[in-house]
């Protein structure tokens, strides 16, 4: 015959067992509480990349820190880029960060290099579609193109973010450079980019059209969050410790 288990001895068994599987299920919830925070996918060219002056001074390292923590920003611009570029790299990077919002700010090279605006229509819409289909809201940034291009490429450019926001019905900050791109004391010599003094009047184009959309982000987030945390039956253990229920045969020795 099995030697019997005291009861006391036998609940502080079930109490130590009971700990670590409350830790564990802490450690297990730990990085889900911390992916919470909406995450924001920002796709632009040297624009949003701080060309040329101190990347925490560009107006996306400073939209990081207006919002303090309440949502992740994950910055993906890179200068030189093309609508084409950002559409081939974009997928990867849905993938690898789940964002809840995309901003799109391209364009710029494209018109820069004179590129068909059928190519740079095409390239967004495929990349709002793969935002859409991930599960993210999308941002279009405008950009326009200097008058010396002539005025019908100009305005077959510039007039695809229009279309593009009312044919899948996302938001659109009509140009992000309004109020810099015609004061030299904000433009860099190249006369293509803002200087640092520029950048605070950058976020302020893109944050009245942003800010909304991060609240509905965060409340949709917020709901999730809620119903992953709502309280499920407890079972075995946690029945046994709770309701008091008689020990098992094992550790009571029947």
């Amino acid at each position: 015959m099995r030697k019997r288990i005291p009861v006391g001895r036998a609940r502080g068994i079930l109490a130590r067992q009971l700990i670590r599987a409350l830790t564990l299920l802490v450690l297990v919830a730990a990085p889900a509480a911390a992916d919470e925070r909406p995450r924001v996918l920002v796709m632009g060219d040297s624009l949003s990349a701080a060309y040329g002056i101190e990347r925490e001074a560009g107006w996306v390292s400073l939209l990081s820190r207006r919002l303090e923590g309440k949502a992740r920003v994950i910055n993906a611009s890179i200068s030189g880029e093309t609508s084409g570029g950002g559409a081939a790299r974009l997928p990867d990077l849905l993938e690898q960060h789940a964002p809840d919002l995309v901003l799109l700010e391209l364009g710029g090279n494209d018109g820069l290099r004179g590129l068909p605006p059928a190519q740079l229509r095409a390239n967004l819409a495929g990349m709002i579609e793969a935002s859409q289909a991930a599960g993210a809201e999308v941002l279009l940034l405008g950009i326009d193109i200097p008058p010396n291009y002539g005025p019908a490429y100009r305005d077959a450019f510039t007039a695809v973010y229009d279309e593009l926001a009312e044919r899948f019905g996302v938001a659109l900050v009509p140009f992000l450079l309004e109020g810099v791109a015609l004061d030299d004391s904000l433009m860099q010599d190249d006369g293509i980019h803002p200087t640092a003094a520029a950048q605070p009047t950058l976020l302020d184009n893109v944050w009245p059209t942003l800010e909304p959309l991060l609240k509905d982000a965060g409340m949709a987030l917020a709901t999730r969050a809620d119903t992953a945390r709502a309280p499920r039956p407890a079972t075995g253990l946690l029945v046994a410790l709770y309701a008091g229920a008689p020990q098992s045969p094992r550790l009571t020795g029947r």
